[in-house]
C-alpha cells in the first residue's frame, strides 16, 4: 500500500493538484463590470499550494499586525473582508448614478486584509482617480492599490 502512495505522490496527477490554482484564503474576489472589450480577467487571489505555503508567514504577519499596532478593532485585517466585500457592493451601487463606471470598465476587485485590489480596463474618458478615491471611502477600506490599464 505505502508503495501506491509513493508512486502516487510522484505522479504527474499528484503534481497537478498542488498546481491547481485556488482561493486558499477565501478572499473576496468579485468581477463588478464587464463594459471595456478585450480586457484580460486577473489573476485575483488563486494560488498554488506552494505559493499559499511562501507567503503564509507573512500573511500571519500581516494579517495581525494591525491589531497589535492599536489600528484595529478585529484580531485580524483578513477579518474585515467579508464585511468589506458587502459594503463595496453597495458603494458601487451608489457611485454608478454619479460616475457611470459601470459602461466605462471592466473590473475586478480583490480584497485582502482591509486593501481593496483594483484590476482591469478603464475607458479613457473615465475619471478613475474619483472613484479609486471614492471606492476608498468604504467603511474599513485602509487603502485602494490601483491596477487598473487604459488599454486592454
Amino acid at each position: 500500500m505505502l508503495t501506491l502512495i509513493a508512486i502516487w505522490a510522484a505522479s504527474p496527477v499528484a503534481a497537478r493538484a498542488d498546481d491547481a490554482r485556488i482561493n486558499r484564503g477565501n478572499d473576496p474576489f468579485l468581477h463588478v463590470s464587464s463594459a471595456v472589450a478585450g480586457c484580460v480577467a486577473p489573476r485575483g487571489p488563486f494560488e498554488t499550494e506552494q505559493e499559499w505555503l511562501d507567503e503564509a508567514h507573512y500573511r500571519i504577519e500581516r494579517g495581525n499586525s494591525c491589531w497589535i499596532a492599536g489600528r484595529c478593532r478585529l484580531s485580524n485585517s483578513y477579518d474585515y473582508d467579508k464585511e468589506i466585500a458587502e459594503s463595496v457592493t453597495r458603494r458601487l451601487n451608489s457611485l454608478n448614478a454619479s460616475m457611470q463606471w459601470r459602461e466605462k470598465t471592466s473590473l475586478w476587485l480583490t480584497i485582502q486584509r482591509r486593501f481593496i485590489y483594483l484590476d482591469g480596463c478603464v475607458a479613457r474618458d473615465f475619471d478613475k482617480s474619483g472613484f479609486v478615491s471614492a471606492l476608498g471611502e468604504t467603511a474599513d477600506v485602509e487603502k485602494v492599490i490601483d491596477r487598473t490599464t487604459r488599454r486592454p
